[in-house]
């Protein structure tokens, strides 16, 4: 390999680890300034990292990971830059292949870069928020993208579950949804409306003017709604549905309420199994926080996790869905 060669892997190098610390900050929603305080760093250092005008250094790497929680993603492009400084003073091996992306769902040109589930209980109602970064990967704008509600109070028995909802329907007002992308408002339209289930078209438009997610392109959109614990049964379902690199669900419950998680995932193929990583406990502010991910998930598996609150006495065993 050449010098220029040589150079050019450095600076990608560099590139991607500036990529990584920006990508794990937008996951978890901090400002440059709010993670630069919580590493002890100046904003205009975290600033000039990102923008790849500060080389990656050991000290940063391990603290930026720390407090990103990014499960050594951050660190590991520390390492990657450190091998691409020896390769470049040294003979190179063989460039290792690229990993080929999943094939994309029917029809679909979006990418799920990252799918970010939060729901928080307050005692009577759950609150759901989801993040995610899509990358359109096709060759024409994306202009809407759909969302689905569902729930099932009486899972096994339709009939019980359907007289529910027919005396108490979920209702827009409930459910409070809004949605953003860009930090604009998404307008949204309803695609099926029934008393337990929701198709909603989140529009890239508003009324002050349209911003698609065009070819090539990465974007977050957020989007969160409300529903009462009447109709919202003691489980949550992540199912896969377009090709994804990256998942994580947070369960958040008073503590009060001594909640235990426990959780299965399903494929086309394969019958419900445990969760092949348990999700992880840690308590602040009186809350209880169960968190689980996973990597490439594959197409259409479907991941659930349950629920109980041992400090009080439920007799009535619910259930809902909501993706």
């Amino acid at each position: 390999m050449d010098e220029q060669s040589d150079a050019s892997t450095l600076e990608q190098a560099v590139d991607a680890f500036a990529a990584e610390v920006a990508y794990w900050r937008e996951v978890r929603g901090m400002s440059k300034k709010t993670l630069a305080a919580a590493m002890g760093y100046t904003p205009s250092y975290v600033s000039h990292m990102e923008a790849g005008r500060h080389k990656p250094s050991e000290d940063f790497a391990r603290v930026a990971d720390e407090a990103l929680n990014a499960g050594k993603a951050i660190w590991k492009r520390w390492c990657e830059y450190e091998a691409a400084k020896v390769r470049a003073k040294s003979p190179a091996a063989p460039p290792a292949p690229r990993r080929a992306e999943q094939p994309y769902a029917s029809g679909s040109a979006l990418v799920v870069e990252h799918d970010q589930a939060r729901l928080d209980y307050d005692g009577t109602a759950y609150r759901l928020t989801m993040r995610r970064r899509l990358r359109n990967t096709g060759n024409e704008p994306v202009t809407r993208y759909l969302i689905r509600i569902s729930v099932d109070r009486y899972p096994g028995e339709p009939e019980r579950s359907n007289a529910h909802y027919r005396i108490h329907p979920l209702t827009w007002d409930e459910l409070a949804l809004t949605a953003t992308c860009r930090g604009e408002t998404m307008r949204w339209e309803a695609k099926h409306d029934r008393d337990a289930f929701k198709e909603i078209w989140l529009l890239f438009e508003n009324g002050q003017g349209r911003f698609p997610l065009y070819p090539g392109e990465s974007v977050w959109i957020e989007y969160a709604y409300s529903v009462g614990d009447e109709k919202w049964g003691r489980w949550f379902q992540r199912a896969v549905r377009l090709p994804t690199e990256h998942l994580e669900v947070a369960l958040v419950f008073p503590a009060a309420l001594d909640p235990v998680v426990w959780g299965t995932e399903t494929s086309m193929t394969a019958e419900a199994s445990p969760l092949r990583t348990a999700p992880i406990r840690s308590e602040e502010d009186g809350m209880r926080v169960f968190t689980w991910t996973t990597s490439a998930p594959a197409l259409h598996a479907r991941y659930r996790l349950e629920w109980r609150f041992r400090a009080r006495n439920e007799t009535d065993a619910t259930q809902g869905e909501f993706r």
